[in-house]
């Protein structure tokens, strides 16, 4: 899993053992799988963290909400990292890829339906860090700019090892258009220049995008796994429902997630946000959280995108929406 030197070895099982006796006391002596995974991230992180964001993992499997097929999909692109030196090196496939030794995933969907969540749950069971790539940092006017900073990163993720998350990748791997200027031209040039640093990257990069529709084809077709994720349908929904509130929280007797699954067509990070905003409008009241403050908080998010607040969606609960 871990690219490193001798003396970064060394360094990782000095620094596991440090955290196993911070952790249990200075007379523990065994290390944990936990323990040893910290220390070799903290040693390959090295200046990737300077050119992107760190994301802390803290999803797992039981987390997410997504149909079996897409869950299996997503399983198997922790296969396909987990046994990568058996396949390539021992079983010869190495000497058959000269480029394109990596993972290129695509997870697509309307926003909220949990595909950060996956890149987190992934780079969780690898035991992986997991960057986000700002890509305002990245793209640059100036001639030559772009391809630098994206040298940059790829250099600086080989040495760590790490899942890069490219979010919103559209707007980065789009499709490449007819040259009128040299405007045209150098924007071609460097998606041209991100399609080769792909192939050469050797790790697992994750492309997150809204619209499936503005990928360039070349991207397209050196993608390995391409996950959609849909809208939830109603008993995803109510199973999400059923997961948002942590155990400790207080629910009303009158909090029906089934009604609410079926009554009203929201996305996996809707309901996390009305959640939150109910428990918070609940914790102001001083009292349990109810359907009135979830009614609310609904009707809160409904404004925030863009939809009406109607009798159609809320039925016999528009009152409270409107009160």
């Amino acid at each position: 899993t871990f690219r490193l030197g001798a003396s970064q070895i060394q360094a990782a099982v000095t620094m596991a053992r440090s955290l196993a006796h911070w952790n249990n006391g200075a007379d523990h002596q065994a290390l944990t799988l936990a323990e040893l995974f910290a220390a070799c991230r903290a040693q390959s992180s090295g200046r990737l963290a300077t050119l992107a964001r760190a994301i802390t993992p803290t999803y797992s499997w039981d987390d997410i909400v997504l149909p079996a097929d897409n869950l299996t999909q997503m399983r198997e692109i922790c296969i396909q990292v987990r046994h990568r030196r058996i396949v390539l090196e021992s079983w010869g496939f190495d000497a058959h890829f000269a480029m394109g030794k990596g993972v290129n995933v695509l997870f697509a969907g309307p926003s909220g339906t949990g595909k950060t969540m996956a890149a987190e749950i992934i780079a969780r069971d690898l035991g992986l860090e997991l960057y986000k790539i700002d890509l305002s940092a990245m793209v640059s006017k100036y001639i030559g700019e772009t391809e630098k900073n994206l040298d940059a990163l790829f250099t600086a993720a080989r040495e760590a090892n790490a899942i890069l998350l490219f979010d919103e990748a559209d707007s980065l791997f789009g499709k490449r258009s007819e040259v009128k200027d040299a405007q045209d031209r150098y924007a071609n040039i460097e998606v041209g220049y991100l399609l080769q640093k792909m192939e050469e990257y050797d790790g697992v990069i994750i492309l997150s995008t809204n619209l499936r529709n503005n990928m360039d084809d070349a991207f397209v077709r050196r993608l390995h796994v391409a996950i959609e994720f849909p809208l939830p349908e109603e008993a995803d929904r109510e199973r999400i429902w059923r997961q948002v509130f942590p155990p400790q929280t207080p629910l009303a007797d009158d909090v029906d997630v089934g009604r609410l699954a079926r009554q009203f067509k929201l996305t996996g990070g809707n309901i996390r946000n009305i959640a939150l905003l109910a428990a918070f409008l609940a914790a102001e009241a001083g009292g349990d959280v109810g359907m009135a403050h979830i009614i609310w908080a609904i009707k809160r998010e409904y404004q925030k995108i863009g939809k009406l607040v109607t009798a159609a969606d809320f039925g016999s609960y528009l009152a409270l929406a409107r009160r």
